[in-house]
């Protein structure tokens, strides 16, 4: 999936999977980019990974699928302008409360006229040798997501979707329940009314809503989906490597006690 057919999946509200990177190695995002996402988004928010790490992970990526994006870790000018410089071909942008934040992001992530980012020679654009090409094209393609974590968010959310360049919502299920005062509860009835409005918010504007099913079953993710959520992230990579550890570990301490051998081969 390249850049430009993300955010017309996003416009379209057509289901698009990725899920989180959390490890700042290049490795893992070779291993992730090969398994048919179709797009990685880096974690630059809640983790170490700096610049530095986000072009190293971006270079892994390159050429094998996946649209590259990043949580920035806020919403920030130049955080925004970096990882785009970068390689990002979209930006999730944490804690947006109101149509005046999400504008800002917009801002951001766009050459003038319709916003303020720096024209340079960078990875993105190959140093310059695509200098013209990447300018051209930039805008069109880069996609912009904002995340909806607070109460004021879920309240503003129509005047955040109405701003133009806005091409979907995350929700961020944590720290949503905290702004209700039920820290942790993603369950609860506020929580779960909260992301039903933004959902039918997103439904009505024709953008994506946006969910992270942290530990994913088929049936947890054909939920999410039921309930109109497109842009959907699929675990996180640090999940992958625990759940997979203990599946493994258990296989094997099944498989060396006494008489393991032979329950295996017992039909």
């Amino acid at each position: 999936m390249m850049s430009s057919s993300l955010r017309r999946a996003l416009l379209e509200r057509r289901v698009s999977l990725g899920t989180w990177i959390q490890i700042g190695h290049p490795a893992v995002a070779e291993v992730l980019a090969g398994v048919g996402f179709d797009w990685l988004c880096v974690d630059c928010e809640h983790t170490d990974i700096g610049p530095a790490g986000f072009a190293a992970l971006a270079r892994g990526m390159h050429g094998r699928g996946p649209v590259p994006l990043a949580r920035v870790r806020e919403n920030d000018t130049l955080a925004i302008r970096q990882v785009l410089d970068l390689g990002a071909m979209g930006v999730i942008v944490p804690l947006v409360n109101s149509a005046a934040e999400a504008a800002r992001a917009v801002r951001a992530a766009k050459y003038p006229p319709q916003g303020v980012r720096g024209f340079a020679f960078h990875r993105g654009n190959d140093w310059g040798a695509g200098f013209d090409a990447y300018a051209e094209r930039a805008n069109g393609e880069i996609a912009v997501v904002v995340m909806v974590e607070s109460r004021q968010a879920v309240e503003d959310i129509d005047a955040i979707l109405a701003v133009e360049g806005i091409d979907g919502v995350f929700i961020g299920p944590y720290d949503l329940s905290g702004s209700y005062g039920i820290p942790g509860q993603t369950s609860h009835a506020s929580v779960r009314q909260a992301c039903a409005r933004v959902a039918e918010a997103c439904r009505q504007a024709g953008k994506s809503a946006g969910v992270h099913v942290v530990l994913p079953t088929p049936d947890g993710i054909r939920a999410a989906i039921e309930e109109g959520f497109t842009f959907v992230a699929v675990g996180v990579d640090t999940v992958f490597l625990e759940r997979a550890g203990r599946t493994a570990v258990a296989a094997a301490r099944d498989a060396a006690a006494p008489g393991g051998r032979q329950r295996e081969s017992t039909p």
